[in-house]
């Protein structure tokens, strides 16, 4: 049998890629430009139809690589994992939400582990990319796939490598963005960190999975916290009268020690809002009380109420009461120059501003259909009779498509949560 070591150097080791959405199929055509063979696994039949038939599900992705691929038969996509044993190297790219209680919900890695463990063969690599807990590839991952009786570091190779994909960024991408690594046992290491060696521009080594695991979980903490202390300083400064985006600005002309965090209607993405929480149900174990964690959660959290305030106090300006007026809310996305709307703060903001009695709609470019409190919108018009019949505009995301001027010129009363529009 070819080592597996041998197959990454030679680009001969075909790379298996489970879940091909916003992490998953930038990986994959990292990897297919790096010359290795290629296997994508989804459980959704729209996205391996979608791919087959040349067409992408997620904008700022652009689908030319992956039609290429299958035309030079370098890559094929399946509903099939019986066909995971074809896979020298298996990244496992998953969904790692909250439960109702805010507690980890591993439910997909859980399962992904076990269809991989059926599947497990000598000389496999396997990566979990999908962002956890301290504890998960070892505690949880490895005791399923040596079950039958593969010993990791000898048989196969197990590490953690967490994603740090940025949705719409155009100056970093996955080729560019260094990776960290961690294996199970040092060889694990050795064949996770020369299989990314060939994707990406820099691979991080460490000492184990748990600093892998960790270190993406400091890395959107430290937003979550950063945030959520601008936002308390936005409700603070609307009472004092100061403008807090200048503070802002005045700050940032210090050379050192500071790096500017901006103020908005909350936390979106699938990452700040969901990842701080899993340290903070981890460190429960060891008698510790994440008490910044839940801070910061707590003020993030509470920013779409802050906004249905604003926006009551604003009408009342005009003698106009948010019961029975028209708002517009201008952007849903979680970020602006994408259509993400995952965990984006916009649609706690539409369930409160409807359940006030607020007649809502909403326009974004990249959002056409879009789910709020239990019911589908969709997409106004963007023009004239649009922002002049609405009561009041909201912007929650500030896409660099839209007129600013026209929409100043045209909407009787603005809350912008961006700085964008004022």
């Amino acid at each position: 049998m070819e080592m597996l070591i041998d197959k990454i150097h030679n680009r001969t080791a075909t790379v298996g890629i489970i879940g091909l959405g916003y992490v998953g199929l930038p990986l994959l055509i990292r990897f297919g430009e790096a010359g290795f063979p290629l296997l994508g696994f989804d459980v959704d039949s729209r996205k391996i139809d979608a791919l087959l038939h040349g067409k992408s599900y997620i904008k700022h992705i652009p689908i030319e690589p992956v039609s290429r691929f299958l035309e030079e038969k370098r890559l094929d996509v399946t509903l099939s994992f019986d066909r995971l044993g074809e896979a020298d190297c298996v990244l496992i790219c998953v969904p790692t939400p909250l439960t109702e209680k805010m507690e980890p919900d591993l439910r997909y890695v859980l399962t992904t582990t076990e269809t991989v463990a059926r599947h497990l063969r000598r000389q496999q690599l396997v990566v979990l990319e999908s962002t956890t807990y301290p504890g998960t590839t070892d505690e949880l991952m490895l005791p399923r796939l040596q079950q039958g009786g593969l010993k990791v570091g000898e048989d196969f190779y197990l590490a953690f490598s967490p994603e740090r994909e940025d949705p719409g960024n155009k100056s970093f991408h996955t080729g560019n963005i260094p990776k960290v690594v961690g294996g199970v046992t040092p060889r694990c290491l050795e064949r996770a960190a020369a299989l990314y060696e060939y994707a990406v521009t820099r691979v991080v080594p460490v000492s184990s999975t748990r600093v892998a695991e960790l270190t993406k979980l400091l890395e959107n903490i430290y937003r979550s916290v950063n945030i959520a202390l601008v936002n308390e300083l936005k409700v603070l400064t609307q009472r004092m009268g100061i403008d807090l985006w200048e503070v802002i600005e005045a700050a940032s002309t210090k050379p050192f020690g500071f790096t500017p965090f901006y103020p908005g209607p909350g936390l979106g993405g699938h990452c700040i809002p969901i990842d701080p929480f899993y340290l903070s149900w981890k460190a429960r174990e060891y008698d510790f009380t994440t008490r910044f964690i839940h801070l910061a959660g707590e003020i993030n959290v509470s920013m779409p109420y802050h906004v249905l305030e604003q926006t009551i106090e604003a009408l009342n300006q005009y003698r106009k009461c948010l019961n029975g007026a028209k708002i517009l809310v201008l952007g849903v996305a979680y970020k602006p120059g994408v259509g993400d709307t995952r965990e984006t703060p916009a649609a706690k903001l539409v369930e409160l501003l409807s359940r006030e009695g607020a007649e809502v709609s909403y326009h974004d470019p990249f959002v056409p259909e879009f789910e709020a409190g239990g019911v589908t919108l969709r997409s106004v018009a963007f023009d004239e009779e649009t922002l002049k019949a609405c009561d009041c505009a909201v912007v929650v995301t500030d896409h660099s498509s839209y007129d600013w001027a026209a929409i100043r010129q045209r909407v009787k009363l603005i809350v912008d949560t961006r700085h964008a529009a004022l």
